[in-house]
């Protein structure tokens, strides 16, 4: 017990110098250096909320939150955080194997959340062109890599998109491009199928869109029910792809055709 609550009150020590160091000038209990404290209206440099461009509309009701690019001592900010974490579950982030774990996992975290600096309108870029094509135009199989918001574990799968163009085609590597930068990101997949069907329509206008994705959760395969075998599939339809049953009959099963 008395090993224990040592380890808590070093985790808490910890923890408090965190704040400080992820901050600037704020203190453990949240004041500034100066002890007269920041406005709630105020926002410390190096904050999460400072990170943070003014959201954008998409033109379909929906935000895009895109944030600068991190600093290097913003990149560094969160190291502290893991070691604390790490004292939390009872580790000793000295040990040989965790020294530098902290810097790890913060330049892991950076590097797999970095959809949050990118814009789809940059990343599609000028790959758009004039094209008279009047039938489906669809890219299945795209891989992709994203972490749940809620245990912060990964969720992965495949992701089937389609359209129909109305005068104007994209580039189809922009297609895969597209779902990187919303799946790198903390994500929910319903909310993920529904951004890219909506930056699709915003780059494009066409007749109609739609995507699929399939994907495994570890939080449901490696935590909670434990279901190993378990998929989730979610599908987002605009335009034709909901207005025309053969449309979005033909999409459909093509998206789930040779499912694996």
């Amino acid at each position: 017990m008395r090993a224990k609550a040592k380890v808590m009150a070093k985790a808490d020590r910890a923890s408090a110098a965190i704040v400080a160091d992820a901050n600037g000038n704020t203190n453990a209990n949240g004041k500034g250096g100066n002890g007269k404290g920041k406005g709630h209206g105020e926002v410390a440099p190096g904050s999460v909320t400072s990170l943070l461009a003014p959201v954008r509309g998409n033109g379909q009701g929906r935000t895009q939150a895109v944030r600068r690019g991190r600093t290097p001592e913003e990149r560094a900010a969160m190291a502290p955080h893991v070691r604390a974490m790490l004292s939390l579950l009872g580790e000793d982030p000295a040990r040989e194997g965790l020294v530098r774990t902290p810097q790890r996992v913060a330049e892991a975290l950076h590097w797999l959340t970095r959809g949050y600096e990118m814009d789809y309108h940059e990343v599609v870029g000028s790959a758009l062109f004039e094209e008279e094509h009047e039938s489906m135009v669809m890219v299945r199989d795209i891989e992709l890599y994203s972490m749940c918001e809620h245990h912060m574990l990964p969720f992965f799968g495949r992701a089937h998109i389609a359209y129909i163009p109305a005068g104007r085609i994209v580039g189809l590597s922009k297609l895969p491009r597209i779902v990187e930068v919303f799946a790198r990101r903390l994500q929910v997949q319903e909310r993920l199928t529904d951004q890219i069907a909506d930056a699709l329509e915003d780059v494009l206008h066409p007749r109609g869109v739609g995507v699929v994705i399939e994907a495994n959760h570890l939080c449901m395969m490696m935590r909670g029910v434990e279901k190993q075998n378990s998929r989730t599939v979610t599908s987002a339809l605009r335009g034709e792809f909901r207005s025309c049953p053969m449309t979005r009959d033909e999409f459909l099963r093509l998206a789930h055709a040779g499912g694996r």
